[in-house]
C-alpha cells in the first residue's frame, strides 16, 4: 500500500513517499531548494531523464515543468526536504544586505555536490517535523536566510536563479516547446510560462509551427517515444507516460496510427 505524508512548516516541506508512484507533473512557482533524504527521484526535465539518490541537493528556478516520480530504496521510503524561497523574502534579502545582482541568463537549475554546509542545514531541519502545528515564522525566515547565504557562500552562480523575481516575460515560444511539449498542460498553462495570454498563445504557436497545438504534441510525442522504444531499446510500459501519454492502450493506437506498426515486438522499421 502506498502512502504520501507532505508536512509544511512555514515554507519548508518534508516529503515521505513509502510506494512508488506514477510520473507527476510539477510547476513550482517559487524558486526552490531541495534534498533527497533516501529513496530515488526520477525526473525528466527538458527531455533528459535523471535518476537523484540520497544527498542530491538541487536548487530549481520557479515555474520550471518536470515530470517526476518518487521511488522507495533498500526498505526505506522517499524522504525529501524542500525550502521555498518567497518573492517578497528574496526582494527583503537583496536590498538588505546590499547585493549587486548582474543580470544573466537564468538557468534551469543548479546541482550542488554535498557539502558540509549543506549537510549541516539539511540536518537542522529533520527535527522540525516532529513539532506540532506551524514551524515559527521567526524559525522559518532564519533557516531561508541560512539557506540563501549557504548557498551564495558555495557557489556564486546561485545568484543568478534566486536574484531573478519577476513573473515570466514574454520568451521564444519555438524553443521553449521543443523542449517541454512532453509535458501534459493546457494551453492556457503553456501561454502563462512563455508570456502570453491564450489568445496571443495560439496565434504565436500557428505562426511558428503551422500545424494545430495538439496535433503538433502528439507527433512530437510519438516521434521521442519512437526514438526510446526502437533506439534505446526500452519497453513500450517504460516510456509512455515518460512521453506524455495518460495509457498505454491510447498510445499504442496512436503510435499504430502514425507510424503503422505496433511499438511492440521485435520488428525494427526501416528509416524513414
Amino acid at each position: 500500500m502506498t502512502t504520501a505524508v507532505t508536512n509544511h512548516k512555514g515554507g519548508i516541506f518534508f516529503n515521505t513517499e513509502t510506494g512508488a508512484h506514477r510520473f507527476k507533473e510539477m510547476i513550482v512557482p517559487q524558486h526552490a531548494l531541495s534534498r533527497i533524504i533516501s529513496g530515488e527521484a526520477h525526473v525528466v526535465h527538458l527531455g533528459r531523464r535523471y535518476v537523484l539518490g540520497p544527498g542530491s541537493t538541487t536548487l530549481s528556478a520557479r515555474n520550471q515543468l518536470a515530470r517526476m516520480t518518487k521511488v522507495p530504496k533498500h526498505n526505506e521510503p522517499y524522504r525529501s526536504v524542500s525550502i521555498f524561497f518567497p518573492e517578497d523574502f528574496l526582494q527583503r534579502y537583496y536590498a538588505a544586505n546590499k547585493i549587486q545582482r548582474v543580470p544573466q541568463q537564468m538557468p534551469e537549475a543548479i546541482r550542488f555536490e554535498q557539502h558540509p554546509l549543506l549537510d549541516s542545514l539539511f540536518d537542522s531541519l529533520l527535527p522540525y517535523f516532529n513539532l506540532p502545528g506551524e514551524l515559527p515564522q521567526a524559525v522559518s525566515l532564519l533557516k531561508m536566510e541560512e539557506a540563501i547565504t549557504i548557498l551564495r557562500s558555495i557557489d556564486p552562480n546561485t545568484d543568478t536563479i534566486l536574484g531573478q523575481l519577476p513573473s515570466p516575460g514574454k520568451i521564444a515560444l519555438a524553443d521553449y516547446m521543443e523542449k517541454n511539449y512532453m509535458h501534459n498542460l493546457p494551453m492556457e498553462q503553456f501561454g502563462y510560462l512563455t508570456g502570453r495570454s491564450l489568445t496571443t498563445f495560439k496565434r504565436d504557436f500557428k505562426n511558428a509551427f503551422h500545424v494545430p497545438f495538439q496535433q503538433w504534441i502528439t507527433r512530437k510525442r510519438l516521434e521521442l517515444a519512437h526514438h526510446h522504444i526502437f533506439a534505446l531499446e526500452r519497453k513500450p510500459s517504460d516510456v509512455y507516460m515518460e512521453v506524455g501519454f495518460e495509457n498505454l492502450s491510447h498510445f499504442s493506437f496512436a503510435f499504430k496510427k502514425h507510424f503503422g506498426y505496433n511499438p511492440t515486438g521485435n520488428f525494427v522499421p526501416e528509416s524513414r
